[in-house]
């Protein structure tokens, strides 16, 4: 049976213990860090960049607050947030690869941290608000986690978590299956030539698939002491975590 603070099961296919994931998630994102922005952007339809500071604006970013963007990959969201916020000077960026990290410093003038959102390395209270976009089915405990984010938050601090979620409904999920498991890896292969690249999108494919389903990362937001717990789904498919700490 699925632990409720895990988010996904182990994928035997990919790595052999829990233990052994971080390793290998790492090893995957290094290797395809190089491509994921170009693949990120035709598989989204080049929508995703006024989308993430449209729903960090919505939720509440403003000018003067410090952000801290947990698993900020290629720093996707932390770019926009500085567009938000006039600068990246409050911006700091955390992940645990050290090639997605390389990629992002290319873009903004942030503070890059290296390390997982299980540990996070600072102190207690240091910021306003906490982002992370499309990464929670990485992590290895959702509850520690999240009461790692409430740790770091200031009192009244808000955190945002943006991720796919499969949909509900057959169609919706013959549909999600089609594209995410089926085309996207394969269209990732034919353009970018990377094998790399191909195995990092069919990886997005099997966690999302065998992610907990919303009410489970809810719940567990609730159990790190997290209040205005909320999801917002868009589409279906789409889901926005916000809380706020008390």
């Amino acid at each position: 049976m699925l632990d409720a603070m895990t988010p996904h099961p182990t994928l035997p296919g990919r790595y052999t213990s829990p233990e052994a994931k971080p390793a290998f998630v790492n090893r995957l994102f290094d290797r395809g860090a190089r491509h994921y922005d170009g693949v990120v952007n035709w598989g989204f339809l080049h929508s995703g960049s006024s989308y993430r500071r449209w729903v960090q604006r919505r939720y509440g970013l403003r000018p003067g607050m410090h952000v801290l963007d947990v698993a900020c990959g290629t720093g996707l969201v932390a770019v926009e947030a500085a567009r938000i916020l006039g600068s990246a000077e409050t911006i700091t960026c955390l992940d645990p690869s050290s090639g997605m990290l390389e990629e992002a410093r290319k873009k903004l003038a942030a503070r890059f941290v290296q390390g997982r959102a299980e540990e996070l390395p600072f102190p207690d209270a240091s910021f306003d608000f906490l982002t992370m976009g499309y990464a929670l089915r990485h992590v290895m405990d959702l509850e520690q986690t999240f009461a790692e984010y409430r740790r770091v938050l200031r009192p009244g601090g808000k955190v945002l978590i943006l991720e796919v979620t499969k949909p509900a409904g057959p169609i919706g999920r013959f549909l999600f299956r089609l594209y995410f498991g089926r085309i996207y890896p394969a269209l990732t292969q034919l353009f970018t030539r990377s094998r790399e690249a191909r195995d990092m999108m069919a990886y997005y494919w099997e966690t999302m698939d065998q992610c907990v389903p919303p009410a489970a990362v809810l719940a567990a937001m609730q159990s790190a002491g997290f209040t205005a717990v909320k999801r917002n789904s868009i589409g279906g498919m789409f889901s926005e975590y916000s809380a706020v700490k008390a």
